[in-house]
């Protein structure tokens, strides 16, 4: 199983195209492949932003989209590191979440803005995440 802390424009665009790389990340969780990796922080921004008119995203499926991730995360109380090398306040979270909450080789956070982020390996493109749940599936 990978660990995964998923950024909000990776859900995002999951929920706009689930075809896309974006969608087979979240796919991955909800068939058990991948657990995400969650705190309170990253839910209030997923919320605040899937509520935003400019999705059209419905209530209902906004609701049933966290509850199922609700169900099937790992809270992680993470601590609040410094992170100078992360400009913006809202990704250091994600970030912070993904540093206490590695678990293994296998957590990774999964970000559509790679340039926000140090480049560490761990820090992966939707599609680079696919490429590995790929490989896993074929091992």
């Amino acid at each position: 199983m990978f660990y995964a802390v998923i950024d909000t424009n990776v859900l995002v665009s999951a929920l706009l195209n689930i075809n896309s790389n974006p969608g087979k990340v979240l796919l991955s969780v909800f068939n058990g492949e991948t657990c995400p990796l969650l705190n309170a922080e990253i839910v209030a921004e997923y919320r605040d932003v899937l509520a935003r008119k400019k999705f059209h995203f419905p209530a209902d499926t906004v609701d049933i989209v966290m509850g199922r991730l609700a169900a099937v995360s790992m809270n992680i109380n993470a601590a609040d590191g410094e992170y100078p090398e992360i400009s913006d306040p809202e990704d250091r979270c994600f970030f912070a979440v993904t540093m206490t909450g590695r678990l293994s080789e296998d957590t990774f956070l999964v970000t559509g803005n790679i340039r926000h982020f140090p480049a560490k390996p761990f820090v992966v493109t939707p599609a680079q995440f696919v490429e590995m749940l790929e490989t896993k599936r074929q091992s």
